[in-house]
């Protein structure tokens, strides 16, 4: 590796090193619902999504009603992405008139982006229609990661509270992935 590699590398690992604790406090803030500076402009929809799907900002959950929750919402996101795939011929946004992917396709992908591991075995364009891409995979590559991360701050709050059982909201720690 030549000078430059390695002074790419330095760089990389001061700003990486410079923005640990900002990212840390900003995302402490999040997820325990207090105010940051992205409030003004997140704060509205956050407040309408609880609203249009009923979300109760007071009621938290202990572990097995998270873990419920996580669970259904995956498997909920898996059956959704995969109809979509099986569907898409049927579907709009499909100008090239892709034919619908196999049946182990479709399982593959769909647990593939809804697990976050997004491993394909197809090619892109050639193989999934524009609805597929922009309405399955790309929502996957969001929710998907602020599920991850939902399970993260729920083992965080496990070790930190553990003289109760109430560990957040998974439906308030998604949408708060989601958007901040």
């Amino acid at each position: 590796m030549d000078f430059y590699g390695w002074l790419q590398i330095v760089i990389y690992l001061i700003v990486l090193t410079a923005l640990t604790k900002p990212l840390g406090i900003f995302i402490a803030k999040v997820y325990n619902g207090e105010k940051t500076f992205l409030d003004f402009a997140l704060n509205p929809f956050e407040r309408l999504i609880y609203r249009l799907v009923r979300i109760d900002e007071s009621q938290e959950m202990n572990w097995k009603e998270y873990g419920v929750a996580m669970l259904i919402f995956s498997l909920v996101s898996t059956i959704f992405l995969y109809a979509i795939q099986r569907l898409q011929g049927f579907l709009p946004l499909n100008p090239q008139k892709i034919d619908a992917p196999s049946e182990h396709l479709s399982f593959n992908t769909a647990i593939s982006f809804v697990s976050n591991t997004n491993w394909q075995a197809y090619g892109g364009e050639t193989t999934m229609s524009y609805l597929t891409q922009m309405a399955g995979l790309s929502v996957q590559n969001f929710v998907s990661a602020a599920v991850g991360m939902a399970i993260a701050i729920l083992f965080i709050r496990g070790i930190a509270r553990h003289e109760t059982e109430k560990l957040g909201n998974f439906w308030i720690d998604l949408v708060r992935g989601v958007l901040y």
